[in-house]
């Protein structure tokens, strides 16, 4: 008998005198939709959490319109003192077209796959995101268009994530139903880090230790 079938026959012993109509419950699935106190509607307050979550966590962000985006992006870059990065396919080339134009910098794909070694030599990948949360502050990315496997936006030290405003829904339930559950989903929020036994805080251990998350109106 393995432990499986050990441990159910003791859940159908423990069970054998109850009534039948006892022996099976239903689990109430009334889960809260939406965080507390957000009008999930208004959608400036929506994003202004967001952001004060991504503060909290010590990501960096910036609220651009769309025109402004590739300028945004490139001063992020600059101010990391970046010259190499990935953008997987998906990412549109003018996001990163006047940064790619400066003397020594370059703009690599993962297409062919880049190995372990290429990518920690890389300074900077620039993605896009599946959906955003503001309750958390988390960003969610699904290896759709422009997100590219999760390896690259592991390995190099800076992560650049544009989200666009819609994107950004008030509670982690209101996504849910929205992902595709074939895909393989990466959920961050803020830098990577972890805290020791000794309750030191170190950034990087599982990930980038700078994120920028640029929302696009």
């Amino acid at each position: 008998m393995t432990a499986r079938e050990t441990v159910l026959a003791r859940v159908r012993e423990a069970l054998a005198d109850l009534p039948a109509d006892r022996r099976t419950t239903t689990v109430p699935r009334e889960y809260l939709r939406h965080a507390p106190g957000l009008d999930p509607h208004d959608h400036d307050a929506v994003v202004s959490l967001f952001i004060e979550r991504l503060k909290h966590y010590g990501a960096q962000s910036h609220r651009v319109h769309a025109a402004a985006l590739p300028d945004t992006i490139a001063a992020a870059l600059r101010g990391r003192d970046a010259h190499s990065v990935i953008a997987p396919a998906g990412v549109p080339a003018s996001w990163l077209a006047g940064w790619a134009a400066e003397p020594g910098n370059r703009v690599l794909s993962d297409d062919p796959q880049l190995s372990p070694a290429e990518l920690d030599a890389v300074d900077a990948v620039v993605t896009g995101c599946a959906a955003a949360v503001a309750d958390s502050g988390t960003v969610v990315l699904d290896g759709g268009p422009g997100q590219g496997r999760r390896a690259p936006t592991l390995v190099p030290d800076c992560h650049i994530c544009v989200v666009r405003a819609e994107q950004i829904a008030s509670s982690i339930p209101e996504i849910i139903g929205l992902l595709d559950p074939q895909q393989p989903h990466t959920w961050f929020s803020g830098p990577s880090a972890t805290v020791d036994i000794e309750m030191i805080r170190v950034q990087g251990v599982h990930g980038p230790r700078r994120l920028v998350v640029v929302i696009v109106e």
